[in-house]
């Protein structure tokens, strides 16, 4: 009887112990199952909020780079603006070089008919040519600007220039010298339209500006059957060489 109740002591201890260790285990578990389960979630966020900084940092240097760039383009601006400004003193000399207002002498004095002779003749070659020669009889240097302007009679037409045939500069003459303008007086092939006759030809002579008078005009004689032309006439700047001017 004693044994017996040793015995269900006993079992009865066994049974209790089991049971606390069982309780402490599972208390156990569940809180390391919990803290497990929480620490990934609250490190993502807190990876993603460590990752922000970083980001805006780019897009700050990409503002920086950008700030850069147009710092860069700022620059490339002005220097554009610079090439621009070339441009224009480009443009000017080219203005000049065509024997303009601009490349006049400060003490511009034009070549006229009151301080040259001025002689008009047809030439064989190229066909269908005329030469007109001005030579400087004055006592001080004469400058002839752009082209004669010519009229046959009463011509109500002006043949333009040759503007392949600009001259580098206005051309001078010292007492004494010569220079040259070309004219082409018909087409050789004949698609002129309108042809005459002229029995006078007047050379008119241009100032500072085009188109401006440049003083009394001269007239030349021409052959006693008169010249030909029709609505190809043109004529050339004036050139320094006959053979310059008979090119074109």
């Amino acid at each position: 009887m004693r044994t017996s109740r040793l015995q269900l002591l006993a079992a009865a201890g066994v049974a209790v112990a089991s049971l606390a260790l069982t309780a402490c285990q599972d208390g156990t578990g569940t809180r390391d199952e919990g803290a497990s389960d929480t620490q990934p979630v609250a490190s993502a966020p807190s990876g993603a909020s460590s990752q922000a900084p970083e980001e805006s940092a780019s897009g700050s240097g990409g503002n920086g780079s950008t700030a850069n760039g147009s710092g860069s383009n700022g620059s490339g601006g002005d220097a554009a603006g610079s090439g621009d400004n070339g441009s224009k003193r480009s443009s000017a000399g080219k203005g000049t070089a065509s024997g303009g207002s601009d490349d006049a002498p400060a003490t511009f004095n034009p070549c006229n008919g009151s301080n040259t002779s001025v002689s008009a003749a047809p030439v064989s070659r190229p066909v269908n040519h005329m030469l007109i020669t001005v030579k400087n009889t004055g006592s001080k240097n004469c400058d002839l600007t752009y082209y004669p302007v010519l009229r046959f009679d009463e011509m109500q037409w002006v043949p333009q220039p040759v503007e392949e045939s600009k001259p580098q500069a206005v051309v001078t003459l010292a007492p004494g010298e010569s220079a040259y303008a070309g004219v082409l007086l018909s087409a050789a092939d004949g698609s002129g339209s309108g042809g005459a006759t002229g029995k006078k030809l007047a050379v008119g002579f241009q100032g500072r500006t085009p188109n401006s008078d440049g003083g009394p005009a001269a007239i030349p004689s021409l052959p006693a059957a008169g010249v030909y032309y029709d609505s190809s006439l043109t004529v050339t700047y004036w050139q320094y060489s006959m053979d310059d001017a008979l090119t074109y």
